[in-house]
């Protein structure tokens, strides 16, 4: 290609108008390989300013070009610079061709003069630079007359944009009575400009609204108070303003705001007040254990965990133990509740004191005893007309069964409470006496027998018995009697059942024959005890004897044997069952004792019918023949 002061250059011209002269230099070799030229930069400077157009001194081969400036938002179309080949004579046999972002679009070379010229505004935000490539070609040979070559149109920033604030809207929360300095919050903005041109995108922060509360620092954006213990109960919330501004806060540049919700959050720094040193209650006397008296409240400036609080009373008078306090977690009222029984009659005021304790405490900003306050209670007890009481929850009385008609069983008592002290008249509720066994005096209560009792019938009567005033609200009430009916011996003993005994022929004497036992409706305190005997007779009874067992059983025994059917099928034996009583009683039973061919066992098969036939003193073959002779009769009318 020839040495390197043979070879053709381009030059690059800069419009008066631009803000920097500057020339690039782009390699030449191949494959666009950018070789910078520093060595010879002032020199080139040098001479273009003096007007040169040529670079008379090159150290290497190659060719050099300097950004050129376009600023932004500038609407008028205008020559930015111009690209020359030093080969160039002025006789327009060169074409200059520009190619790459935004060539005929954006900007466009005069062909002839290679001069460059901006088409429309540029936005710098939107596109800061443009790389494009520029060509000088021989209009007679059409040949290239340089290599093609890159050069960079960089736009110039204007303060053009707005600050932003970032991650809007602000809201934080500091403790309240926190110390002047405390850190609140941090605001950030931003601005697209450019930030290493000038300071159209350096920033500074203030306070438009907030002070004396708060401060901000100018370049972090950082605000810190700066009053001493701000108190939530007097102003919760605080709205700051911050402003943003480019240029360093100068005249000329753009501002924005941004508002900072700052929430004071609740300490304990307030104690329990009651609004009242005494409340007074109404409560009416038959109110039931467990009601609802009343509410009480202590007052609280704080919220939340600073503002529970936990009601108690004097526990030790008596006043304090007929009514309790509870805490309404919801409220935080003190609820006054009824834990006994109230009788105007007997107190009719009740007196005591209450107190309101934080349930938690913070002495950084209250002494002790600053989270505890302290009020009084009167409760009055409202008289009710009550029915009467009757002295004894219950009455249980005993009779004896033989009380005559008249008889004095016992008397029931009842008073009406009230201080006017109605009349009583007492009755019997029917449905508990439907026998009508008893009868009431209804003046004094006194229970009398009215018709016999019989403790065999009915042991127990439970009577109720009705107490009702006679004045005012008729009110009443009622009692249940109990009354037991005695016993006496009035029942004689019989025995247990009925009993069959029989005796095998080939009975020994002295073995027994039936065991006995009897019963006694009658319930002696001590128990039955029954006694067992024969009939007394002029002669002892040959046949059989009973065996008092004092168990309250008795063995009848045989006093003989060879008891046979032949001689003798039954043998009535009476046996006398006597009592313990006082009196004694006793009775007289005939015990029918049959004789019976009985199996090796000790069985009585036949039973009734073989006892009926030897009874009737005919043989059973006899009584064979007779059924035979019957049924050939009947065979024989037929």
């Amino acid at each position: 290609m020839g040495s390197a002061e043979e070879m053709h250059g381009w030059t690059v011209k800069m419009s008066t108008a631009s803000v920097l002269v500057m020339v690039a230099v782009f390699s030449m070799i191949p494959g666009g390989v950018l070789s910078d030229m520093r060595g010879t930069q002032g020199l080139e400077i040098q001479q273009l300013a003096q007007g040169s157009t040529h670079l008379h001194r090159r150290l290497k081969r190659g060719w050099i070009w300097k950004q050129l400036f376009v600023p932004e938002e500038d609407p008028t179309p205008r020559v930015i610079g111009q690209l020359r080949s030093d080969s160039d004579r002025g006789e327009f046999s060169i074409k200059y061709i520009l190619s790459g972002e935004g060539a005929g679009d954006v900007f466009e070379i005069n062909e002839f003069t290679g001069e460059i010229r901006t088409l429309k505004k540029l936005d710098r935000e939107e596109k800061a630079f443009y790389v494009l490539q520029a060509q000088a070609i021989n209009r007679r040979s059409n040949e290239p007359e340089e290599p093609q070559s890159e050069f960079i149109i960089k736009v110039q920033d204007i303060n053009d944009n707005v600050p932003q604030f970032q991650n809007e809207p602000y809201v934080s929360s500091i403790p309240e009575m926190c110390p002047t300095g405390t850190t609140v919050a941090q605001v950030a903005a931003t601005d697209a400009d450019d930030p290493l041109f000038g300071n159209n995108a350096k920033l500074i922060y203030s306070i438009l609204q907030g002070e004396p509360y708060f401060s901000v620092e100018p370049k972090t954006g950082i605000i810190v108070t700066s009053w001493p213990n701000m108190d939530r109960e007097a102003r919760e919330q605080y709205l700051v303003v911050v402003q943003v501004k480019d240029m360093l806060g100068l005249s000329g540049g753009y501002s924005s705001s941004t508002t900072v919700t700052v929430i004071l959050t609740d300490v304990n720094d307030n104690g329990p007040t009651f609004q009242h040193h005494l409340y007074t209650f109404v409560v009416s006397e038959n109110a039931a254990v467990g009601t609802t008296v009343g509410r009480i409240m202590a007052e609280d400036g704080d919220i939340g965990i600073n503002a529970r609080m936990t009601y108690s009373l004097e526990d030790d008078l008596e006043e304090s133990s007929t009514f309790i306090i509870k805490t309404d977690p919801v409220s935080q009222e003190g609820v006054l509740v009824l834990a006994k029984p109230l009788d105007f009659e007997v107190k009719r005021r009740f007196v005591m004191a209450a107190e309101a304790v934080n349930d938690h405490v913070d002495t950084r900003f209250l002494p002790l005893d600053e989270f505890t306050d302290k009020t009084s209670l009167k409760i009055f007890v409202e008289d009710v007309d009550e029915p009467p009481v009757f002295l004894s929850p219950l009455y249980e009385w005993k009779v004896p069964e033989n009380a005559a008609v008249g008889t004095v069983v016992g008397s029931v008592s009842a008073r009406d409470t009230d201080t006017v002290n109605n009349p009583i008249r007492y009755s019997i509720d029917k449905r508990s006496d439907s026998t009508k066994a008893f009868k009431i005096d209804p003046n004094n209560g006194t229970l009398t027998v009215a018709k016999a009792l019989d403790r065999e019938t009915t042991t127990w009567h439970n009577v109720t018995v009705e107490a009702k005033e006679t004045a005012q609200n008729h009110l009443s009430s009622s009692v249940v009697v109990f009354i037991k009916v005695l016993d006496i011996n009035d029942n004689v003993p019989r025995p247990a059942r009925d009993y069959q005994p029989y005796i095998c022929e080939g009975t020994q004497a002295g073995e027994v024959i039936q065991l006995l036992s009897a019963v006694d409706p009658d319930d002696p305190v001590e128990g039955h005890h029954f006694y067992f005997s024969m009939v007394p007779e002029k002669h002892i009874n040959p046949n059989f004897t009973i065996r008092d067992n004092q168990d309250n059983t008795a063995s009848i025994m045989a006093r003989r044997s060879t008891f046979t059917r032949k001689d003798r099928t039954q043998y009535l034996l009476p046996v006398v069952i006597t009592d313990s009583g006082s009196p004694a009683l006793s009775s007289t039973n005939t015990l029918t004792i049959r004789v019976c061919s009985c199996q090796p066992a000790g069985h009585c098969p036949t039973g009734g019918v073989e006892a009926l036939s030897l009874s009737m003193g005919v043989s059973l073959q006899t009584l064979l023949g007779l059924v035979v002779c019957l049924v050939t009769l009947t065979a024989d009318l037929f």
